[in-house]
């Protein structure tokens, strides 16, 4: 058999019907098989099961923007190592011996417990970690939780 090395539809250029008979006939959506994905649970669904597999039904679910609960984390031993800086901003105050840092200004409102505390701390944070609690309260420092 001889490869055909042109498209077919360049043999029918100029010609009236291009190969579909009467000149009326090959109008419509009908040639088709509809307009668009029209037939897909009929007679186009061989080709929606072997390309478009997932094109019927429902998948997942994502929240609206108003009720989503966006956590941002910072860890023990990140605070300690912003403290100097956060001092200078105003993001944490120094009250007697003890500093109070308050997360909420710097953006974060969760306090993980990875790292170590060397000094007091008084965090004010939303979110706290069991880890987290116990590591400041060990260091002599207290955890407030700001609603």
């Amino acid at each position: 058999m001889v490869v055909r090395r042109k498209k077919k539809s360049r043999k029918y250029r100029g010609k009236r019907t291009y190969g579909h008979g009467r000149h009326k006939q090959a109008r419509g959506a009908g040639h088709r098989g509809g307009r668009g994905k029209a037939g897909g649970c009929k007679h186009k669904w061989s080709y929606i099961t072997a390309y478009k597999p997932d094109h019927f039904g429902k998948y997942g679910f994502s929240p609206p923007k108003e009720v989503r609960r966006e956590i941002k984390a910072i860890n023990i031993k990140e605070i300690a190592e912003r403290l100097e800086r956060w001092l200078n901003e105003g993001i944490a105050e120094k009250k007697d011996d003890v500093i109070e840092v308050y997360l909420e200004k710097a953006g974060y409102n969760k306090v993980l417990g990875t790292g170590k505390l060397k000094k007091p701390l008084i965090v004010h944070a939303k979110y706290f970690s069991k880890l987290a609690i116990r590591k400041i309260e060990e260091a002599g420092g207290k955890v407030v939780k700001v609603s």
